[in-house]
């Protein structure tokens, strides 16, 4: 590993409300738990908590990294490809690049799941999306999603928000 990579990564811990967060006014939080710079690179982990029956984004694709979802507490509901899945406490989620998926919390109590995003740099587009201003606008988001290497379907979403009753 080179110097300058070493030199940026370092021991740590992140106790239960360490960490930056970021509540939108739709029921989603972000708590950023490692970002891509304190791992070189190689990963980033988000904790997302979810209202119940929210949608966490539009259906969408990353060329760039994978996406790994511990489902902490609650149910998850998730859009795989063609492929509409439910995950628990304890299960994990697995969304590779290249393939379109979204997820919302398909339950009546709050979802709570690890974000491990592979390699990492994906949270800044969270980060982005938080900000004041920051949102999901079919006018400008597949712009800002493009420059961090994915793509939006607002179409292909709604007919979830519907099928579920999800707010979006």
């Amino acid at each position: 590993m080179n110097q300058q990579i070493k030199a940026a990564i370092s021991v740590r811990v992140v106790g239960p409300t360490d960490g930056e967060t970021m509540t939108d006014p739709q029921g989603r939080t972000d708590r950023y738990l490692i970002d891509t710079a304190d791992t070189g690179g190689g990963f980033s982990l988000v904790e997302h908590t979810l209202a119940p029956h929210v949608l966490a984004a539009p259906l969408h694709l990353h060329t760039r990294e994978d996406e790994y979802s511990f489902v902490l507490e609650g149910r998850l509901g998730a859009l795989l490809g063609d492929d509409e899945v439910f995950a628990d406490a304890g299960t994990l989620v697995f969304k590779p690049r290249g393939q379109w998926h979204t997820f919302w919390n398909a339950g009546d109590q709050p979802v709570r799941l690890l974000e491990i995003i592979s390699p990492g740099g994906l949270e800044q587009l969270f980060r982005k999306l938080g900000e004041p201003g920051g949102e999901y606008d079919p006018g400008t988001l597949p712009a800002l999603a493009a420059s961090y290497g994915c793509e939006v379907d607002f179409e292909r979403t709604m007919p979830i928000v519907e099928r579920h009753g999800l707010a979006f």
